[in-house]
């Protein structure tokens, strides 16, 4: 089965609960794992989490089948999140459905969110056609779209949004669904808020404990980086330290910046220019008339080729700091210093 992002931005795509493999691909890794999180958040008995590098599927494709048919340590059930890049996980999931219909018995959820996969990669064709799985594309949502979801998210949570606060807590989170649900969870709590008791959230209760804007917090550290800033950017890893940025939440900002650019490159093509955007064209790409000018800029330091190649290592990046939760803030000060190193070379 296939489904588009818009299915999930209304809910849950029709079939969900038919199946038991979930591939979902595209640019935007952080809407593919919100929706993995909105079906896992379904499952009647989720049970325990088993978190899987698809380098490690890439490495021993039978990995996969041996603990999705493997009972956790207390004989709870289970389901299995794989973080992937590519068709790293393709030959892991053709074992497994192998291995299933010769009777080697069910298999718990799987769910594999792929990085720099698309809906016309080897996995997503090997699983497309099946009755049991499932896969879905995600491109970077505009601001609109974000705002919709926030809007959606405060209903569930019992908050009344009024004005543009929904899209303001959009813009704080940088258009990333997963912290705006942060943004909104600290909202309701703030409010005291539920779904039986529901209350009004104005924008003066989000300035209270929500992210002042984009360029007091990631923001200024991302621009440093992409635009290979090396003199501004010590500034900035000290204005890191001591404010006590989050240092996945910086990652993903930077994320979600690669992938703009990786947007905006192919929507230009070999040969386009910046210039010929339209304004309703860099709406549909993100592009905030702020940040125009270091996007121009980061533009002409990134092309495809470096994209391509930044894109797998920040999710690498990503799978360290959330396995070292200890040294996080080192490790990604000394890649943010090699990515801006990176970005000076032609």
């Amino acid at each position: 089965m296939k489904a588009t992002q818009k299915d999930f931005a209304r809910g849950l795509p029709s079939g969900t609960d038919r199946a038991s493999i979930f591939f979902f691909c595209g640019p935007d890794e952080a809407g593919a794992s919100a929706a993995a999180n909105k079906i896992i958040e379904t499952l009647p008995d989720a049970g325990e989490r088993v978190d899987i590098a698809g380098a490690d599927l890439r490495r021993d494709p039978a990995m996969l089948g041996d603990e999705a048919r493997t009972e956790s340590l207390f004989g709870d059930k289970r389901h299995i999140l794989v973080r992937a890049t590519g068709d790293e996980a393709h030959d892991a999931l053709k074992a497994l459905v192998e291995t299933g219909e010769a009777g080697a018995g069910d298999a718990a959820p799987i769910f594999v969110v792929a990085t720099s996969a698309t809906d016309k990669s080897r996995t997503a064709k090997l699983l497309e056609k099946r009755p049991d799985a499932l896969v879905a594309m995600f491109y970077p949502p505009d601001l609109a779209t974000v705002a919709v979801s926030v809007r959606g998210m405060a209903d569930a949570a019992g908050l009344r949004l009024g004005g543009d606060l929904a899209e303001r807590i959009a813009r704080a989170a940088g258009l990333d669904v997963r912290l705006a649900q942060s943004e909104v969870t600290k909202l309701a709590l703030y409010c005291d808020a539920d779904p039986q008791s529901p209350k009004s959230a104005s924008v003066e209760d989000y300035s209270e404990i929500g992210a002042a804007t984009e360029e007091d917090g990631f923001q200024p550290v991302v621009n440093a980086v992409m635009g290979g800033d090396l003199q501004r950017l010590s500034t900035e890893i000290r204005r890191m330290r001591e404010l006590g940025l989050n240092p996945v939440g910086l990652l993903l900002a930077l994320e979600r910046r690669a992938a703009q650019l990786a947007q905006i490159t192919g929507r230009l093509g070999p040969r386009g220019s910046f210039d010929t955007l339209s304004k309703g064209e860099k709406a549909q790409l993100g592009i905030f008339w702020k940040e125009e000018r270091d996007i121009r800029h980061q533009l002409s330091r990134w092309h495809r080729g470096k994209l391509d190649r930044l894109i797998p290592r920040l999710v690498k990046l990503h799978r360290a700091l959330l396995s070292n939760s200890q040294s996080a803030e080192l490790l990604l000060s000394q890649d943010l210093a090699e990515i801006a190193r990176f970005a000076t070379k032609r």
